[in-house]
């Protein structure tokens, strides 16, 4: 498997053997490449990333804590993955601590950093009237790690970039229609221009409320019926 991804490459003093191999499934698991309830195999997985079934094992383990996978004795892992239920309950979540975030960039963004978030409005604008999804989606999860970099808390940045991964793929959906790509931005505009004012309340109203409207635009267009629907089978 020559061409295959070879973890061992990505090895640095910063990151072990495991946290390669954790990391890199991990965004398997959310990008969709494993299915609910698929098995992982620790022997198909090591020859896949060229590593030993330790750091495998090691990483199923990490993977298990963080309720992606399910480690069933004398069965297997498999995978759990995001619900439904844990997307709504992360945009919840993820509505308070944004809004937490966009105040503390308020009080802490630099003046590079306000530059390279007034560029990313400007450049979210002219691709949302070309159609242009895919650089919207880009520019869109820009600006979010822009406010991450910017709230002066390790803490919190890793917080907000965890669940920014875990509900990536439903949020290309929910940016898939260029009704909702243009109001995004314009609500990333106005939480733009309240850190720029430095209105650290308006700042955090705005970004508290720009994470309701987009779980409700997913709402509105189905995924309330794909969480009815998960619910039942609980």
């Amino acid at each position: 498997m020559g061409t295959e991804y070879d973890v061992k490459k990505e090895v640095s003093d910063k990151y072990s053997l495991r946290g390669r191999v954790f990391s890199k499934l991990r965004e398997d698991i959310l990008s969709g490449k494993y299915k609910e309830q698929e098995e992982l195999r620790e022997v198909a997985i090591g020859e896949e990333l060229g590593v030993s079934r330790t750091p495998v094992r090691e990483a199923f383990r990490q993977l298990e804590l963080e309720g992606l996978i399910q480690i069933i004795p004398n069965k297997g892992a498999y995978v759990t993955g995001i619900t439904p239920k844990d997307v709504r309950d992360i945009y919840m979540m993820r509505s308070l601590l944004e809004g937490l975030c966009a105040r503390w960039a308020t009080e802490n963004i630099s003046e590079e950093k306000m530059e390279e978030m007034e560029e990313n409005i400007y450049l979210s604008e002219f691709h949302a009237q070309k159609g242009h999804y895919e650089q919207l989606a880009e520019l869109d999860n820009r600006f979010h790690e822009i406010m991450y970099e910017s709230c002066n808390s390790k803490m919190l940045e890793h917080t907000l970039r965890d669940f920014h991964q875990y509900v990536l793929q439903v949020r290309k959906k929910n940016l898939a229609s260029i009704q909702r790509g243009k109001a995004s931005n314009h609500e990333h505009k106005l939480i733009m221009e309240a850190i720029k004012e430095k209105d650290a309340s308006k700042a955090e109203q705005l970004a508290n409320t720009h994470m309701i409207n987009a779980y409700q635009n997913m709402i509105n267009h189905g995924f309330e019926n794909t969480i009815e629907d998960h619910e039942k089978k609980l």
